[in-house]
């Protein structure tokens, strides 16, 4: 079904995305447990980091809401459930206990593997572990 546009485009976003995330230090542990660290030496530079993010994201939505369809396929595919629920509760704090501990959250981890890095290597093979069992085991409840 997809495209070669959607693929370049997907590409290309990626791409954008992972510099973005080095060159303002979401790939650094250390900074992004310092950011964490509230009562510590508290680090407020990646809040401008997820304040850009958020400003682009709600730029991008009000264009794309006048829009009747997306630029490269047939239709929108956004969230329809609003309901908070107990499994969303679950994985919002299973997700901020992780990237607490480990400094680092899917995206930032994805793109640390361009370094090589033993250290993104041991965060993203127990992330991938987690996926595929949390997939099994709600396939089987």
């Amino acid at each position: 079904d997809w495209t070669v546009m959607q693929l370049v485009v997907g590409l290309v976003s990626g791409v954008i995305f992972g510099l973005g995330l080095s060159i303002s230090g979401m790939l650094n542990p250390v900074k992004v447990s310092a950011f964490l660290d509230l009562a510590g030496a508290w680090d407020p530079s990646l809040a401008l980091v997820m304040g850009g993010g958020l400003i682009v994201n709600i730029l991008a939505m009000l264009v794309l809401k006048k829009r009747t369809k997306p630029f490269f396929t047939d239709a929108f595919s956004l969230p329809q459930s609003k309901v908070i629920d107990r499994p969303l509760l679950v994985g919002a704090a299973l997700f901020g206990i992780g990237w607490a501990l480990g400094g680092l959250c899917p995206g930032p981890a994805i793109a640390s593997l361009a370094y090589l890095s033993g250290d993104a290597l041991m965060f993203f093979i127990p992330m991938l572990v987690g996926l595929y069992a949390a997939r099994f085991i709600f396939s089987k409840i």
